[in-house]
């Protein structure tokens, strides 16, 4: 039996066993599908809010999910923002309540907003949203109640801007604020609205394309009486029953209305096909993890391209910033030739990615040819510049941070290839695409040339690969199947640079070149052995003036070695590589 949580809920400590149970401190208890001590299992917050059990098939390679916190997507929290409405349709759709609109077209995470003032000088109407509810910011509560007292209670204050009745236990609901909002043809429960008498809500509409028997979209049932906010003026003043039959007289009045109106918004929608184009946008949206930006909020992000951080192969990065005066990279990509589905394809995977060593992709533009990616901006720039440039002395590289950056690229790269529920190949590992924070602190940024492969698809071939002359392994010359080992290969590379302050990957520029490379490394290991301390400190960036770290520099001259062997089968793993680099920490 897998046991329901509740959002509130606050655990001091927890435990996972072997076997896939759960335990927490607050007695929280849940437990895999596959209940048993031969899986590998971890537990993950993941970027949608929902907290999932997974366990590996190592047959396979792949990991699947073996529990989660919630399984119905629209509880996870915030995920249609304030005053949005989720529903399962069967993939998670936002809509606003009526009076209404999205805060942010392209971005349902920023939720609705009212179209008119919430205060109490303006007057009034209520509008009914059947099976919906906002869970949360009750600041009232009231059970076995009738539906007609719980209106009561919310048309007599001013300062509630909606009441959930949940009509199979009586209980009301009074809220001063609406979050998490939800409908379902099987939810018992009832919202009234409060909006401005001059919003016509008569069309506005909640998809329920999913529901039984329903048509593509389904009116809302709401009155139109006038109400105002100071509702002493319609005779709440403790003046007997003759109120109360007016009020009664009233609800009826609302029932006739309703129906009325129902009837009438069947026979619309019939002759209506499709959706609001706002909120198919927005429905697209939710699927991802990041938004979706229009040609035109670019423009206006980077200043009509106005200030220019870099180019490469795969495109020039511009300075942008947001409306939240976030500063943020925008790349134009060059020569996409994948459609907009495969492109957004990609682009989902990568949007799911978290990681303090690789650069975040906040978005993306599709609009007609044009694909864009807007990133963090990373303030220090690309490794190259600081570590080739002919900077001044006060920028250059200490050791500490040099060993740091390896640590950081490795602890990246081994995120991609090892924990990512879709394997990640960087394919372009250098300089370049390695940024560095105002702390040195490395993020992977250009994934551009990454191709998502499955798991189970460890040996697929890729195509068009691009790459860099000097960083690319041996394998590619050959039209050998590709894997994970190319990044191994390619961060080798990136290590002796880090060792030598030089362009190592100059050696193999041309063909007959490439033997320099196979050279230095078997000089490497040739001195390795020999303990040549004279050799080891000529090999070092002169610029340290020999202030190393010794012990860390064999390591990463060893490593290195490793890495670029010419087999694929010889290299290490990422995650091999990164223990390597932090034992020589300790």
């Amino acid at each position: 039996m897998v046991p329901s949580l509740v959002a509130s809920m606050s655990t001091q400590e927890g435990y996972l066993d072997d076997r896939g149970q759960f335990r927490s401190s607050d007695n929280l208890k849940f437990e895999a599908s596959d209940l048993g001590s031969l899986s590998k299992r971890r537990l993950t917050l993941d970027p949608d809010g929902i907290l999932r059990l997974y366990s590996l098939d190592e047959s396979k390679g792949s990991w699947s999910i073996s529990y989660e916190v919630f399984a119905h997507p629209c509880k996870t929290h915030g995920l249609c923002g304030s005053n949005g409405i989720c529903k399962y349709t069967p993939v998670p759709s936002c809509s606003c309540p009526p009076g209404y609109k999205m805060s942010n077209t392209s971005d349902w995470g920023k939720g609705c907003k009212p179209m008119f003032p919430l205060n109490c000088d303006s007057k009034t109407q209520i509008v009914s949203l059947p099976n919906t509810d906002f869970v949360g910011s009750d600041y009232n509560y009231t059970i076995s109640i009738s539906d007609v007292d719980c209106q009561t209670r919310f048309l007599t204050d001013c300062s509630c801007v909606a009441v959930a009745y949940h009509n199979a236990f009586g209980k009301c609901y009074l809220k001063s604020k609406l979050h998490n909002g939800m409908t379902a043809p099987n939810l018992q429960a009832v919202i009234y609205l409060k909006v401005s008498q001059f919003i016509n809500v008569t069309n506005v509409y909640i998809p329920q394309s999913s529901w039984c028997c329903a048509p593509k979209e389904a009116k809302l049932s709401c009155n139109m009486k006038e109400f105002p906010a100071n509702f002493s003026d319609i005779g709440f003043k403790s003046q007997g029953m003759g109120k109360l039959t007016y009020l009664y007289g009233f609800v009826a009045a609302f029932f006739v209305v309703e129906v009325l109106f129902i009837t009438l918004g069947w026979w619309f929608i019939c002759r209506k096909e499709g959706e609001p184009i706002e909120a198919v946008e927005g429905y697209k949206e939710l699927t991802n993890h990041f938004r979706r930006y229009t040609y035109k909020e670019v423009v206006r992000v980077t200043r009509k391209f106005r200030d220019e951080l870099g180019r490469g192969a795969s495109g020039v990065v511009y300075k942008g910033i947001l409306d939240d005066q976030r500063i943020v990279a925008v790349k134009k990509l060059e020569d996409v030739i994948q459609g907009e589905g495969e492109f957004q394809a990609e682009l989902s995977v990568i949007g799911r990615i978290y990681h303090m060593n690789l650069v975040r992709v906040w978005g993306f533009c599709t609009e007609g040819a044009h694909r864009i990616l807007i990133s963090e901006y990373v303030e220090n720039g690309s490794l190259d510049k600081l570590l080739f440039g002919e900077e001044d002395v006060g920028k250059l590289l200490g050791w500490k941070q040099r060993y740091k950056i390896a640590v950081g690229v490795a602890k990246g790269l081994a995120y991609l290839h090892h924990e990512c529920l879709e394997w990640v190949i960087h394919c372009d590992m250098k300089p370049e695409n390695i940024l560095l924070d105002m702390d040195l602190e490395p993020k992977i940024t250009d994934f551009g040339l990454a191709k998502l492969l499955h798991r189970g698809g460890s040996h697929a071939k890729m195509s068009r690969i691009r790459g860099t002359r000097g960083y690319i392994a041996p394998e590619w010359a050959y039209n050998l199947p590709i894997t994970s080992k190319i990044d191994v290969y390619s961060f080798g590379i990136v290590l002796l640079e880090l060792v030598m302050g030089t362009r190592v990957s100059h050696m193999v520029i041309d063909v007959e070149e490439e033997i320099g490379l196979r050279r230095l490394v078997e000089s490497i290991r040739e001195n390795l052995k020999q303990n040549d301390e004279y050799w080891i400190s000529q090999v070092v960036d002169a610029r340290l003036e020999e202030c190393f770290n010794h012990l860390q520099v064999v390591g990463m001259l060893e490593l290195a070695a490793v890495c670029i062997e010419e087999e694929p089968n010889k290299r290490p793993t990422m995650s091999d590589v990164l223990q390597m680099l932090i034992s020589l920490g300790v």
